[in-house]
């Protein structure tokens, strides 16, 4: 049996830095780690192949060779992965869906044969045992939270790990918390999951073993949602593992509540993770109050944020407009919290109401709905009917992005946070790769980019400044290209 993983492709996202990717030669940001992972569960005896359209097309041959083809995508890769569909179905291959799209939108996809939904660890076998059996069922669900002790390797071999800028690993599933927009405590439970820390070893021990030295993304909601696990045992593991060993600088996602441990902090920092991304949403309290974000209420958000990055961690940021108690005024309070915190890389959508929240079923029972979420947060579209003029809102979200990633004042925020940015340590990377990168950011945004007197006037202030700091500055005014080039392809 020949099975053909397929990723579909992702639209242009703010998250997808295509536009950053081009001066390092890489074409994705990330692998599908789902995939990748249910590779690992098939049978041993099964052939298998990755096609991620990310990467590479899907050719022909490829859908020659195999005999079922398994799809896997998020809500933003809907167009492409109804294409995949489409073109496996005409191929006459068995096809099998999962994965958050088809979590919510099945029904939208007569074309697949089966769907295994919810988490493979728990709907994975049965399917596997009743494929083989011949009486395989369309649906195959589950209401469990399993546990991740069996959770394998995934078979990184798979990729063409060339072609991507980072690499993911996942410790725990699901979050303390119950922010109304989001649906990761339905589809993951509010209790975290965990892996053991031999288990998330052993991933970071096949990626090194195969010359990974770049940056991991360790994917978990919340990193931080189970504290004492991680301060007791994955972090002074993640201590003891680094050592002797070069590059896997980490990156992840926590709770601004973060702020109020340096010690973890600290610990965090030292087992060698640099990046976190925070969701604040709005400065407005009667927004958080509305949208359930209670860890964020009552805090000087500006004070956490500073705190984070005094302690060596660079913020990345989640921001949103659209709530119903949003004033007139959130558009400019918004522009003003993201100059103030030095937050470069502020991700700020429009509210999507995405199926499985609690918001859905409030939007829902009040009429509001008018279709389903793209899955892109920054397309500037809307699925609901908000309670300011939508005109208006769209007109104030496109100035607010405009504004923030105008050179002026992209330059402006990379400045500030580079000012309070103290990471312990500063390992600069002379590869052809960073230095091919340099020159080509010299070329495209210091002599062709209507932003050259901001990109020279940034190096040369951290020249004199925080000279240690140099690389991560062309990193950011790279990453501002990009933000730049995303907002003006949709329009804002």
């Amino acid at each position: 049996m020949n099975v053909l993983l397929v990723h579909p492709r992702f639209p242009d996202t703010f998250w997808s830095f295509r536009h950053a990717l081009k001066f390092v030669r890489k074409r994705a940001a990330l692998p599908p780690l789902g995939l990748l992972t249910v590779a690992s569960m098939l049978p041993r005896e099964w052939g298998r192949r990755l096609v991620d359209l990310n990467v590479r097309e899907l050719r022909a041959q490829d859908l020659t060779w195999a005999d079922v083809v398994f799809v896997g995508a998020m809500i933003a890769q809907r167009d492409s992965a109804h294409e995949v569909v489409a073109r496996c179905r005409a191929a006459g291959r068995t096809v099998v869906a999962g994965g958050p799209l088809f979590a919510v939108e099945h029904e939208h996809f007569p074309e697949v044969d089966h769907f295994v939904l919810d988490e493979a660890e728990a709907t994975l076998a049965p399917f596997l045992e009743d494929f083989a059996a011949g009486r395989a069922r369309r649906t195959y669900r589950s209401g469990e939270f399993p546990e991740l002790q069996s959770t394998p390797v995934p078979q990184w071999e798979l990729a063409d790990l060339r072609r991507y800028v980072s690499l993911s690993v996942q410790w725990s599933r699901g979050c303390p918390y119950n922010c109304d927009f989001c649906n990761v405590t339905s589809m993951f439970g509010h209790t975290p999951r965990l892996k053991s820390t031999a288990q998330v070893l052993a991933e970071l021990d096949e990626m090194y073993r195969l010359g990974w030295r770049g940056d991991v993304f360790f994917v978990d909601d919340n990193l931080i949602g189970n504290k004492r696990r991680l301060r007791e045992d994955l972090l002074p593991a993640l201590i003891e593992w680094r050592r002797g060993k070069r590059g896997l600088d980490f990156y992840t996602q926590a709770s601004i509540n973060l702020a109020d441990d340096p010690k973890l902090m600290q610990m965090m920092v030292a087992a060698g993770f640099s990046c976190v991304f925070i969701g604040i949403e709005t400065p407005e309290e009667a927004g958080l109050a509305e949208c359930n974000k209670h860890q964020n209420t009552g805090r000087d958000l500006v004070a956490d944020v500073k705190r984070i990055q005094r302690a060596g961690l660079q913020v990345q940021g989640g921001f949103i407009i659209g709530f119903d108690a949003d004033p007139p005024s959130i558009f400019q309070r918004q522009v003003e919290f993201i100059q103030k915190s030095g937050i470069v890389t502020a991700m700020v959508g429009l509210l999507n109401v995405i199926p499985e929240t609690r918001l859905w079923e409030r939007l829902h029972g009040e009429g509001r709905l008018l279709g389903r979420s793209t899955g892109n947060n920054v397309d500037g579209t809307l699925n609901f009917v908000p309670r300011m003029n939508a005109e208006a809102l769209r007109r104030g979200y496109r100035e607010v992005v405009g504004h923030l990633y105008s050179p002026a004042t992209y330059y402006q925020r990379v400045r500030t946070f580079l000012r309070e940015y103290q990471p312990p340590r500063v390992q600069l990377s002379l590869s052809w790769q960073n230095l091919r990168a340099f020159a080509y950011s010299n070329l495209r945004l210091g002599v062709l980019g209507r932003e050259r007197f901001h990109y020279w006037r940034l190096l040369g202030w951290t020249v004199l400044r925080r000279p240690a700091l140099l690389q991560l500055a062309v990193t950011l005014a790279i990453y501002g290209h990009h933000f730049r080039r995303t907002s003006e392809a949709i329009g804002l």
